[in-house]
């Protein structure tokens, strides 16, 4: 069994056979069939020593490559049958299962799209500590030592004179230390304080807030700069209200409602029937801060506004979400849904 025509058609007999084995112990069988110590392969290389000298080198090397052929088609099956591919009844041009591709989280693609949009209107970003120093947080943004936000059952301490933030306003107190004006920063994060989680609120939650401090800035100023920016992040013109309210470190302060974008202004129960959404505060910054930041804010006519935003807030409206906690659960079933 060793002339070139007899060897070709074993190969191709156990080319086939082995490509037909339907699990790994029928492929098993069948490698042992053919080149296992009792095959037709086997017997024929045991047979070499009995050909003529000159005959010996040419059979071996035609049986070892037959050998070669059989091993090849074994591993080939073997690998296709451990990736479960041509299995019992498998249909190979079935098409495939379509790949899931991935999207961004709704909040960390808000906080970006907030960013981007101020950064194109000159805003650069700055960041700061999670752990913040008292100062930094409270007395530098002109919150006294009185004030009910520095109660420890609304503030988380790491210990005297050491929180974690409550607000990213402390980053202003960090870069005007630093810095003099002008300057236009935004200034995204997580912050903390001690609230129940439900589904407006989170103990752990973000905010983006930003500052411009110029000798020729005004509340006009930070009427158009809001007002575009709520046109661009929704996409369309958007009606915002200004009314007054109390913040400590901005005189005049302001809170800022935008149209409901469920019934557009209409009324419904999304906007307790108001029409309106409250979205964020803002005003002009508190001359008291001016003043403790020296340098060259404490200068005549140096004048700024701040505000600052909520992103779950802001991610909730735009995708029509209801409970802030779904944005923290991480349930794909519920994340699938919110694209782009």
């Amino acid at each position: 069994m060793t002339d070139p025509a007899t060897l070709d058609s074993l190969a191709a007999r156990a080319e086939s056979e082995i490509a037909r084995a339907v699990s790994p112990e029928a492929l098993d069988a069948l490698r042992v069939t053919f080149l296992g110590r009792k095959s037709d392969l086997q017997a024929a290389l045991k047979g070499i020593s009995a050909l003529p000298a000159g005959d010996r080198k040419d059979a071996g090397a035609r049986l070892n490559l037959i050998k070669q052929r059989i091993e090849a088609a074994v591993g080939s099956r073997g690998a296709a049958l451990a990736a479960g591919v041509g299995g019992p009844g498998a249909d190979v041009t079935f098409p495939g299962r379509a790949v899931r591709s991935g999207t961004r989280h709704p909040l960390p693609a808000t906080i970006e799209d907030i960013c981007g949009i101020f950064g194109r209107m000159g805003f650069e970003r700055a960041e700061g500590p999670e752990v913040e120093t008292e100062y930094n947080n409270f007395d530098a943004l002109n919150t006294p030592a009185d004030h009910p936000a520095r109660d420890m059952q609304d503030t988380f301490y790491v210990r005297p004179g050491l929180l974690l933030r409550t607000q990213t306003s402390a980053i202003w107190a960090r870069v005007m230390a630093r810095r003099d004006p002008p300057l236009r920063i935004v200034c995204p994060g997580r912050t903390f304080r001690r609230d129940a989680a439900d589904s407006t609120h989170s103990p752990v939650f973000h905010q983006v807030e930003g500052l411009w401090i110029d000798e020729a800035c005004s509340f006009s100023d930070l009427r158009g700069v809001l007002t575009a920016f709520f046109a661009e992040f929704f996409g369309r013109e958007m009606k915002v209200r200004f009314e007054p309210r109390y913040f400590p470190f901005t005189e005049p302060s302001t809170e800022v409602s935008i149209e409901c974008t469920s019934c557009g202004g209409k009324g419904c129960p999304a906007c307790a029937r108001s029409g309106w959404l409250e979205v964020l505060g803002a005003g002009m910054v508190h001359p008291n801060i001016l003043a403790k930041a020296g340098r060259g804010y404490a200068k005549p006519g140096v004048r700024g506004f701040a505000f600052g935003m909520g992103p779950e807030r802001l991610a909730m409206l735009k995708h029509r979400i209801t409970d802030m906690r779904w944005l923290y659960d991480n349930d794909l079933r519920a994340l699938g849904q919110v694209r782009g």
